[in-house]
């Protein structure tokens, strides 16, 4: 059974400036090292240019793909083509598109964007179809909502086999239906484990991390000691779930408050849960994690995998030697008969 993996590069808001770059470098190196098939670069009002990050990665990697997150508020379809088909050009290699269609509520508004959730989804589809053409070498004429292009040609032209692979937010209805109509890939916040998933597409992904280890205790161990509670952080999470309508945010939070606390390693006969929304409450990372021992999680990932999940985007992974025990997880799953 064939996995996509993808990490999740470092924003720049995390890292000092001076070691930003050496720090987005090292951390595609453990991602190509680990087998992954690319990194999620991010992008906001907040940090760096993931297009300039996506350099970086390419300048420090041989075969790993940067996965771009293009946000249609920032850039005309042109541009973000253009710089698909010129990293191509200059590198050789294939750049991912994470197409968005929201973003943190105050940013689009400090852009002057207040569309609606669904109609942000219309948007991204004519955004993408647009950018999609282009990059097939077509000749573009689009009278569009939000875009109007006439007879557009895209140069330097994108070499067939450097094509992107396309993901989108598929949590809401309007986030699946865009996925189908511009033949992306999906990608949802996978639920509990005792919950069950019908909307789950088969082929798509899930956003999730994973810190696994041969004792549980171990693993519980560290991913406490890397998310601890922070009071700061669960109001700042407040305020975000009072803004946000974010179909995800939203399923996530009740997806938590459906599991109920997690019971504490250690404690009563059997494993905890792996299923853990600490740092989401703590408004420390945005996805789900899956804790515990490696035939815990394993058997956790299978689960998903067996829902049709085939694509994993990974959280921001702290050293390589994580990414390795991340991979014997995702190794013993995608090793099953």
């Amino acid at each position: 059974m064939t996995l996509q993996i993808y990490s999740t590069c470092p924003q720049s808001k995390d890292v000092p400036a001076d070691r930003y770059a050496a720090a987005v470098a090292e951390t595609a190196r453990w991602s190509e090292a680990a087998g992954c098939t690319g990194m999620l670069v991010y992008t906001d009002n907040g940090i760096a240019d993931p297009w300039l990050v996506a350099q970086t990665v390419l300048t420090a990697t041989e075969r790993l793909a940067p996965l771009v997150a293009v946000q249609p508020v920032y850039m005309h379809p042109y541009t973000a083509a253009s710089m698909v088909s010129s990293l191509a050009y200059l590198h050789g290699r294939a750049v991912h598109l994470n197409m968005l269609a929201g973003g943190f509520r105050n940013d689009l508004i400090a852009l002057g964007d207040e569309t609606e959730h669904d109609d942000r989804y219309a948007r991204t589809v004519e955004y993408t179809q647009i950018l999609l053409g282009l990059l097939r070498g077509e000749t573009v004429t689009r009278e569009g909502r939000w875009h109007q292009v006439r007879n557009l040609r895209l140069a330097p032209a994108l070499p067939p086999d450097l094509m992107p692979e396309v993901l989108i937010s598929g949590s809401s209805p309007a986030g699946a239906a865009a996925a189908a109509e511009i033949g992306a890939v999906p990608i949802r916040y996978p639920a509990p484990l005792d919950q069950d998933a019908p909307d789950a597409a088969p082929g798509g992904g899930v956003r999730v991390g994973i810190i696994a280890r041969e004792d549980a205790a171990e693993a519980w161990r560290v991913a406490e000691e890397r998310f601890p509670g922070d009071r700061a952080g669960q109001i700042a999470h407040a305020m975000a779930m009072r803004t946000s309508d974010s179909h995800w945010h939203h399923q996530l939070a009740r997806a938590g408050a459906a599991a109920g606390p997690t019971t504490p390693a250690g404690s009563g006969d059997g494993e905890p849960d792996p299923y853990w929304l600490g740092p989401f409450k703590n408004y420390q990372t945005f996805c789900p994690y899956l804790v515990g021992s490696y035939d815990r999680v394993c058997a956790a990932v299978a689960h998903y995998v067996d829902q049709g999940t085939r694509v994993f985007v990974l959280d921001i992974p702290p050293s390589a030697e994580e990414l390795e025990h991340t991979g014997t997880v995702l190794s013993r799953v995608g090793a099953r008969t």
